[in-house]
């Protein structure tokens, strides 16, 4: 598996993707559009993506295929706010068939090495729904740890869903302004 930062050029892979996982992932994610997941509607993401990233606010990666013709998974680290707070946000989706094989672990753990080491973070949080023991475990092996729980915390699929709050702290607890 090749993991890289998305970018443009991506957005037919990308509609891909979440178009044959649309049924797959609909239990863990917010309720889109019709159209949401079209090469347009990705580009269009994909341009604000690639602004996000210049200015420190979102990085996104992708896992695919040696060719980069298909995605397996995707990680975000997004919402990163810096001054006395050094954190980011993480999201992560994986193709149904490519469950249970690891590669969702190398995509995520690709993403902490960056976060902690690259744009030095001091904090990843990363939260799931009570149900998605696959989540919490994946978090759990890479050293997350619990610290709360939040009721009805997000809308997904048209209903407000409780959700853990885990976070990975930074190690080398490094400072930056």
């Amino acid at each position: 598996m090749k993991i890289i930062r998305t970018q443009m050029g991506h957005e037919k892979i990308l509609a891909n993707y979440f178009t044959a996982n649309e049924s797959h992932l609909k239990k863990w994610s917010p309720a889109v559009s019709k159209g949401h997941h079209s090469v347009g509607s990705w580009k269009r993401r994909l341009e604000e993506q690639e602004v996000e990233f210049e200015t420190g606010l979102s990085v996104h990666f992708i896992g695919t295929d040696q060719e980069e013709s298909h995605v397996i998974g995707s990680c975000s680290l997004s919402n990163i706010v810096r001054s006395v707070f050094q954190t980011c946000y993480m999201g992560y989706s994986v193709a149904k068939s490519y469950e249970g094989r690891g590669y969702m672990k190398q995509v995520v753990s690709h993403a902490i090495h960056y976060a902690f080491n690259e744009i030095k973070l001091h904090r990843i949080v990363a939260n799931h729904m009570p149900t998605n023991e696959r989540s919490a475990n994946l978090l759990k092996t890479l050293g997350f740890e619990r610290e709360g729980y939040a009721k009805r915390y997000l809308l997904i699929n048209g209903q407000w869903e409780d959700h853990v709050l885990n976070a990975l702290i930074n190690s080398k607890n490094s400072i930056r302004h």
